[in-house]
């Protein structure tokens, strides 16, 4: 039987994605064996990250409190003319992370899903369209999750914007280093469909 905060740390961390109940057990034990400084610090992080980050204005990527525009939006070096649309902030931060993207992004805020309620004026579908619009933007890249909401959204998001620009979506297939007989037959045909010439 643990102590009551113990189980409320332990709880508070499950909440987390992808943070199951054993892993919540080891975070909040390590936390409890640190020095308070350290516990300080992270609570700190915490309230400081909740109270001094925002939305960017333009794209609605995360940006500091004060800055109405993130750094991607703000660096005049990246290619305005070419958009590549996320579901969220953090896959911004994936590609960021890869550095070989060089253009602007449009995060949506989720993806289309009836189910739980979550439509296209749920989503920033109107800024993206007359952002394109307005921006005269040369090509906009889809790059939702490979899913039935990701497939719709983006089915969606295509047909809005097709009139006016080039839309492309991200390839899907074989990862590197995957074994062909590992493969499930959707990634197969997917690999097929969008092989390229060498």
């Amino acid at each position: 039987m643990e102590p009551l905060a113990l189980e409320d740390l332990i709880v508070a961390f499950a909440k987390l994605p992808g943070i199951g109940r054993k892993t919540a057990q080891r975070l909040a034990l390590y936390v409890v064996k640190r020095p308070r400084e350290e516990a300080e610090l992270l609570a700190k992080a915490l309230i400081a990250a909740k109270d001094q980050i925002e939305h960017c204005a333009t794209c609605y990527n995360f940006t500091q409190k004060g800055e109405p525009l993130c750094e991607v939006c703000r660096d005049t070096r990246r290619d305005q003319q070419f958009l590549c649309v996320v579901a969220e902030a953090s896959d911004v931060l994936a590609f960021e992370m890869s550095q070989f993207y060089s253009g602007a992004y449009h995060v949506l805020g989720g993806v289309l899903s009836p189910q739980d309620g979550v439509l296209p004026e749920d989503l920033h579908i109107d800024t993206l369209v007359e952002r394109v619009r307005q921006q005269g933007v040369q090509e906009v890249m889809l790059a939702l999750n490979a899913n039935a909401e990701g497939d719709a959204t983006a089915h969606f998001i295509a047909q809005q914007l097709m009139p006016l620009t080039k839309v492309s979506r991200l390839a899907r297939g074989l990862p590197v280093g995957a074994d062909l007989d590992l493969a499930d037959s959707v990634t197969l045909s997917l690999a097929f469909a969008g092989r390229s010439s060498l």
